[in-house]
């Protein structure tokens, strides 16, 4: 086994916090990130989602072909100053976030290997977690949103582990 650094693509809608997984690979180039972001924007037309802005760093891989994809489709590119990391403040707290919570505990073996490991990380963040986003309010995102919680007895709560028990998410009892 050698150590390799994988590279991740992966976008965050900023309303819902909700994080899609884009591609991972060993060595990212131009022409790697221009397809992923074709595979991007035919999943955001088949779906009728429609994004209004793209913001991106100012990595070099990111050319003009990876830019004509977005504004074809009506998508505006806002590129992020330089050395300004609190700029792409959603991207870089969800990094912190997979590394603290998930990585950082795990040997990846391999590119499959941590696919499998961020599709149950994102399934948990995406499903399982609250996020403080609209009025502070601590619900999951398929929460009613009608329903006041109240506290729970002890054997009225269910624990589902993920990852070999690394994340837990917490139902009632049925």
């Amino acid at each position: 086994m050698t150590l390799k650094r994988l590279y991740v693509a992966f976008i965050i809608e900023i309303n819902t916090r909700k994080v899609h997984l884009l591609g991972i690979t060993q060595h990212p180039t131009s022409d790697w990130v221009v397809q992923v972001a074709r595979g991007l924007a035919s999943d955001l037309e088949e779906a009728g989602h429609q994004f209004r802005y793209l913001i991106r760093d100012r990595d070099a891989k990111f050319g003009t072909a990876f830019d004509a994809v977005f504004t074809s489709i009506g998508i505006q590119i806002l590129l992020t100053a330089p050395q300004v990391p609190r700029m792409n403040a959603f991207a870089e707290r969800w990094i912190g976030s997979i590394r603290r919570e998930c990585t950082d505990r795990i040997l990846i073996t391999g590119e499959r290997h941590l696919h499998h490991v961020l599709d149950a990380y994102l399934a948990h963040h995406n499903a399982g977690r609250s996020h403080q986003g609209h009025g502070m309010l601590l619900r999951a995102p398929h929460d009613e949103p009608n329903t006041i919680p109240f506290p729970a007895p002890i054997n009225g709560i269910r624990r589902r582990q993920c990852l070999g028990g690394l994340l837990n998410e917490y139902r009632p009892a049925a």
